[in-house]
Parts: C-alpha cells; structure tokens; sequence
C-alpha cells in the first residue's frame, strides 16, 4: 500500500507540473520557486464549473487517497479551477489547533532526488494573515483588501504582491472542527470574486469536509487495525522469549522506535528504594543493533541517576506523558534521561497519534516488564531453591554413620530378635517399650517379615527407614515412636487378616503408616490456616496429610532412597497411589465421611472384598484405626499416652491465646480438668465404631474393640469421679449442686451422636491418644490433674 501510495504520488506531482507549463505563463505562476504543486485529480478536464462531475470525482478521490493533506490541497486546486482564480493555497493546522501550516506536497513525501523543503507556519491568531484569522475565527473571508486589513495586515500567507483579490475559506468536519484553510486570490487586472464563486467554493468544501471526515475515520479505523496487528506481534514476540530483562528491554526499545519512527530510545526503570532511574541499556539509535552477537555476552555498565533529573525523571515522578518538538532546547534534557524517551522522530515532530499509539505501547511493556521482573525472581528463587534443597537433602537424609550402624546390626544375624519369640504382632504390645535407637532395626524386621526381599534393595530400605526418622520433628506426640506405634499396629493387622489385602496394598499400608505424619510440627490444620502459613497457603484442605504425602515422596526421590525402584512401572504408579490414599485418610474431616460408607454398605450386606471401591474404604477405615491405635493398648501405657498428646495440644493452646485467640476446650490448659470426660466423648464417637466396622469386615480385628472397651470403663470411671469432686466442691463453697450425672454406657449400635461428632469436627486433626517415645516433657498442671484424679478414684473417694 505504501509503495502504491508513493508511485501515484509522484505521477500526481508530473501531471500538475505539465498543466502549469501548459496553462500558465511564467510570469503568472503564483509563488514560483515556493511551492511544488501536485494533485491526483484529472484537472484538465475541468474547464468550466461543472459542480456535479467535480464533486463526483471529488469524492471518489477522498474515498480513496490515503493523505488528509494532500486531499485538501487537491481540494483547493479543484476550487482554484472552478472558480478560474489565478492562484492558491491550502494551510494545515497542527494536532494542538495552535499553528497552521503551508501545505507544499513535496515536504509530505521529498522525491529522491529533491532538497528537503520546510514548510512555513503561522500562529492560529488574529492581526497575521488572512489564513491565520479564518483559522481563529472559523468564518470565511472575501476581501480585496490584500494588505494593511486591522485583522489581518499581512494579507496571504504565501506573499503574493500582484494579489488584489482573496477568498479564503475554512474546511470544518461533520464534528465542526477545523481541518484545514482553503485560499485562493487574483492578480491585479483580474475581477473580485462573485457570490456565485463563493458558493461554489462552500459547496465543494462542504460536500469535501463530509467526505473527508468520513475518509479520516476510515483512516483511523486502518490505522487502528495495524496498531493491534504491531501489539499483538510485540506482545508475541516479547512474551514468547522472556530469557531475562536485558532481552526484553531490547525489543521494547526496538518496537517502540518503529511504531513512531523515532530516531533514538531510552528506557530507564524506575528503583523505589533510591529513587533513582537506572539501566544497562540506554540511548540506542537506529544504526545500533540491539542484537547481542551469537555466543558473546555484551557487557553492559548500568547508568544511575536521582528520579528528579531530566525529562524522563520529569515523567517518573509526575506520571505525565510529554511531548516536547526540540528535546536539545528545553533545559530538562540531558543525555542519558528517560522513562521511555524517544528523540528525533524521522519525518516531522511526535503528533498527538503518536502519544496515543506510544500510550497503548506502554502498557504492554509494562506488561511486558513486570512479567521479565517477575521471570527473574522466579529464576533467582529456583537457584535458591536448588541451594536450599541440596543443603537440605545433607541435612535429612541419614548421615553415612547411621546407614553402617544399621546396616551392622542387620549383617549380625545372630543378635536380631525374632519376631516369632517377642510376639510383635499383638495388638496389646507396647512398641514404647522398643528403644528409639532400635526401632529402625525393628522396622526392618517387621518389613522383612511381611514381603519377600527379592524385590527391594536393603540397603536403600535401611537409608528410607534411617531418613524418615530423621524428618519426625522432636514434637511432643507426632514424632517418631508415635510413626513407629501406628506402623506396628499396621503391621499387626496385616498378619492377622488372613490375606484379605493385596501385596502391594500391605506394602502401600506399612509404609503409609510409616510416613504419615512426617515433618509434623505438632499443631493442627486449623492452627495452619488460622495463623497463615505457606502450607496452607499450598494446600487448602487436608493441609499438613498432603504435606506429609509429599515429605514421603521426597524422600523416596533422594538417592539410595527409592525403596520402590523394582517395581514395575503400573506397580509403581498403584503403590504410590494407595499411599497418597491413605496418608489422606488420616484426616479425621474425612474419617467420617468414609466410616458411613462402610457401615452402610456392611448394614445392607452388601460389602464385597471383589469391589475396588470397597477395598478402598477399608484401606482408608484401617489407616484411621492404627492412627488411633495407642487408645487399645494396656491402660498404664493409655494414661502415659493421654498425657504427652494433651501437653502437644495445650501447647498449641497456649501459643494460640499468645496470638488473642481463644482456644478449642481441649486445647486450652486450663481446663484439663475435663480431659477424662473428653476422652470418654472421643472413644464413644469414634475411636469404638471405627473398631466395631473394622472388625466387621477384617478377621482377627476384635481384639482392638476389647482394648478399647476396657480403657473406655477406666476413663468413664475418671469422669465420674471428677464430675463427684466437683459437686462436693460446689458444695462445700455454698453453690447449689447440680444432680450427678453418670456417663452412660456405650451404644451397642455404633453411629456416633451428631453431637460428638461436631464437637470432633472442630477439634484438630486427628484428636487422638498417642504415645511419644517415652517423653517427660509435659506440664505439671497436667500430668498432676490426671494424676490426682486417677489417685482419687483409686482410693475409691467418689460414691
């Protein structure tokens, strides 16, 4: 378009040149030597006033000519040929309205060949030109006073002394704004312009100015579609390849000169902890290439300066966009300045279009950079992450010391305990009476008792099990030995289920039970969202179980870890499933949920071992109940467990009334009073139908709802006499008492009331007993209110 643009241009201007040869002699030229006339019109067909046909044609030119300009100087020379005046000008007016200026087509588009031509210009005023005056005034005028008018004593713009007689017109779009100025003169000897020549010529601008306003919205729709075409390919071409922020600084540089044709660019970025504008690329001018060469880095020195210097800090402290026509003049200007600054514009000053499209620009380039910006952080936190992980994997994964005295102890065949002898798998066996150094050996045992070797490497087995000790916090309760208990208990019910579960779902169930609460840092998943943490941050449910799924999964990705890696690949991918599964399942939220799937299908008899999604649920049920597992064994380990899992729950307590918020009632220390009543709530709710389901459908699982059954007498016990202490307590200090109440006995039907499994909902997850490594760490108010209750009830002080 732009080559076909430019062709009819110069065929425009050969025309005009050999009908002025033709037509006029040399000295009745008007303003010979200033002004290269050209037109694409058909002039010489219009010898006389024939106003349909001229503005037929008129028309279909401005329909078609890409050049509002050139358009009204045509308009004008049709108006000179129509009216027979002997000369003409046409004046443009600037974006601002504040100047109007000669319109001379060979400054709109120089040929090769030709000298640069400036075009002269006039301030939009009265007491100037005739032009000058029309354009402050928007009213035509006819007059023969050339020179010495009060309103305009410098007559015609382009002098012309021969001049006796002027019309000059205003061009007004359909919206009454100014387009341009038509003016056209006699010489001396010539007659003054009629009325009728006057009509003429307002028909030919008006039908012109509606023709024309309609062209420039064509225009401006044209020119908005190759702005979206230039967005869209910038946006592509920068988002596509965000390698760093020096990569796309270069390309914005780049397209931003092309979009406005400017000469040089600079981009500074602004620094809000200095203040200061800086960059490592600035000032590139269109013969320097913003390519780095292939294979070379270019270094670049980065230019500082305070954000209130120069034009650029000018715009990065106000927010305003300038537009100044001699940058070298105006005192702000330095060399080295710019929020985006772009100087010398090839063809003209910046025209407001120029602003609006840069504007637009902008904000992909903002874009653009906050998304570099953003690229780069994200970058410069992966290597982090990476130094981080590296130390991190030193520091959790077992020292090379651990894996050999392991790996000793194992090799010594004749010191390793059999499990036959020490009676592991019953569910009364106390794991707490197994040293902690010397659990790991157990594990191994257990691991080797339940699956055939020929399938997993030993000494990888040994680094999983030493690493996965090492990642148990030193948390009261959820820490190692309680990882241990729950896996024993696991292990148990795996030997005495008579092969109801697969290979892979025992091995899925051990080493769940296993990992299920590594990096636990003994506070609930309410406490996680409460008090914001990155965790909850990540995951929005179930928050610390997928933690500890992905803790698994970590450890299995250390190297000599991979206790999995001969398995195949469909293998693999189940294990991994089952254990996600029922790490999950230790969520008392969705305990629930899956414990009424199983009684329901159990009630109607419809349960079958055949069904995947009935072994599912099993799979989940079982996780839960060796969770709970501490609450079946003997009561003098229960109360020792009681203890150590209420001191990891008051303090969570304690730090939450820290932070102004009021505890949940079994986390608050200061009614540890209530502890034994709770416990009765926790075991009739759920502890006791978990059992009573399991045992339904797994052989050999009665035993865990007789451990429960006897510990459940001894809290009820607890809570009745701590419910007579204080009635007599009442009592004794005046109040009146309340009528005892005696904690009924537990349902045979084992739904849970609504009512305790609300009150459950909102406790932590996984509000159960359970033991830590033999730890004394507990507070005095505690285990001393436990220990003075079960003091009183056994000297038998409640009626």
């Amino acid at each position: 378009m732009e080559t076909l643009d430019r062709w009819r241009l110069q065929r425009m201007k050969r025309q005009y040149r050999q009908q002025m040869n033709n037509d006029m002699s040399g000295s009745r030229r008007p303003n010979a030597g200033l002004l290269k006339r050209t037109s694409s019109l058909k002039i010489g067909r219009y010898t006389g006033p024939d106003k349909r046909e001229h503005l037929h044609e008129l028309t279909e030119q401005i329909g078609t000519h890409p050049n509002h300009l050139l358009l009204l100087y045509e308009m004008t020379l049709s108006i000179k040929i129509a009216t027979n005046a002997d000369g003409f000008n046409a004046y443009g007016i600037d974006d601002n309205g504040e100047e109007i200026f000669l319109i001379i087509p060979d400054a709109l588009e120089p040929e090769e060949s030709d000298e640069e031509v400036s075009a002269p210009s006039w301030p939009v005023c009265e007491g100037t030109t005739v032009a000058a005056y029309v354009a402050a005034t928007s009213q035509p005028v006819k007059t023969t006073h050339v020179l010495g008018h009060d309103q305009y004593p410098e007559g015609l713009g382009a002098n012309c002394a021969a001049a006796s007689s002027i019309l000059c017109l205003p061009l007004l779009r359909s919206n009454g704004t100014l387009a341009g100025i038509a003016e056209l003169y006699r010489t001396i000897g010539s007659h003054t312009f009629s009325d009728e020549e006057e009509e003429t010529a307002n028909t030919i601008l008006l039908w012109g100015g509606l023709a024309l306003h309609n062209a420039e919205m064509v225009d401006m729709m044209m020119k908005q579609k190759q702005l979206n075409d230039f967005l869209l390919s910038v946006t592509r071409s920068i988002f596509q390849d965000i390698v760093s922020m020096d990569t796309v600084i270069m390309k914005i540089m780049n397209h931003a000169q092309k979009l406005v044709t400017a000469d040089r660019a600079s981009l500074f970025l602004v620094d809000s902890k200095t203040n200061e504008l800086y960059a490592r690329i600035f000032d590139v001018g269109s013969d320097v290439s913003l390519d780095e060469p292939e294979g070379e880095k270019v270094e670049r020195k980065e230019i500082r300066f305070p954000m209130d210097r120069g034009i650029g800090g000018h715009v990065a402290t106000t927010g305003e966009t300038l537009n100044i026509k001699d940058a070298y003049q105006d005192g702000r200007f330095n060399s080295v300045i710019g929020v985006v600054q772009m100087v010398n514009k090839l063809a003209g000053p910046f025209s407001t279009a120029d602003e609006e499209a840069f504007e637009k620009f902008a904000v992909y380039c903002g874009l653009a950079l906050h998304h570099a910006k953003l690229y780069d952080k994200i970058r410069r936190s992966e290597q982090k992450y990476k130094v981080a992980l590296d130390v991190l994997s030193y520091h959790s994964t077992c020292s090379e010391c651990e894996f050999q005295l392991l790996k000793q102890a194992l090799d010594n065949a004749e010191q390793l305990p059999d499990v036959e002898e020490v009676e592991l798998a019953r569910f009364e066996y106390s794991p707490w009476s197994i040293p902690d150094d010397v659990k790991p050996l157990y594990v191994i045992l257990m691991f080797k008792d339940l699956f055939c070797m020929s399938k997993f490497d030993m000494e990888q087995l040994i680094r999983f099990t030493m690493t996965v000790r090492k990642n148990y916090r030193p948390v009261p309760y959820h820490n190692w030995s309680h990882a241990f208990s729950v896996a024993h208990c696991a292990y148990t019910v795996i030997k005495i289920s008579q092969d109801v579960f697969t290979g892979l779902e025992c091995l899925a169930l051990f080493v769940a039970c296993l990992c299920h609460d590594l990096d636990h840092r003994g506070k609930s998943n309410m406490f996680m969202v409460k008090s914001s943490s990155p965790l909850a941050a990540v995951y929005s449910t179930s928050t610390m179980e997928h933690h500890h799924f992905n803790q698994t999964i970590t450890i299995l990705q250390h190297e000599g870890h991979n206790i999995f890696k001969h398995l195949s690949s469909e293998e693999y991918k189940q294990v991994l499933g089952y254990i996600k599964h029922a790490i999950l399942a230790t969520d008392l939220a969705l305990y629930f949920g899956n414990s009424d799937r199983l009684r329901e299908v159990v009630a109607k008899n419809e349960f079958s071992w055949e069904n995947e999604d009935h072994r599912e649920i099993v799979r989940a049920v079982t996780m839960t109940a060796c969770d709970l597992s501490a609450i079946i064994k003997p009561w003098e380990i229960q109360q020792e467990t009681v203890k150590v899992i209420f001191e990891e729950f008051y303090n969570q307590g304690d730090e939450e009334r820290a932070r102004g918020q009021e505890p949940a009632p079994m986390m608050d220390r200061r009614r540890a009073h209530e502890l034994p009543a709770n416990q009765v709530g926790f075991i009739s709710g759920i502890c006791l139908p978990c059992y009573r389901i399991l045992a339904k459908v797994i052989p050999g699982c009665e035993a865990m709802v007789e451990g429960t059954l006897k510990n459940l007498e001894q809290w009820k016990s607890l809570a009745n006499k701590q419910k007579a202490k204080e009635e007599r307590e009442k009592l004794l200090s005046g109040e009146t008492p309340e009528e005892p109440e005696v904690v009924p006995e537990p349902r045979k039907d084992p739904e849970p009331e609504k009512k305790e499994q609300t009150d459950r909902s909102r406790a932590p997850d996984r509000v159960l007993p359970r033991v830590a490594s033999h730890s004394r760490a507990r507070s005095s108010s505690l285990g001393d209110s436990l220990d003075a209750t079960i003091e009183e009830g056994d000297e038998g002080g409640a009626d």
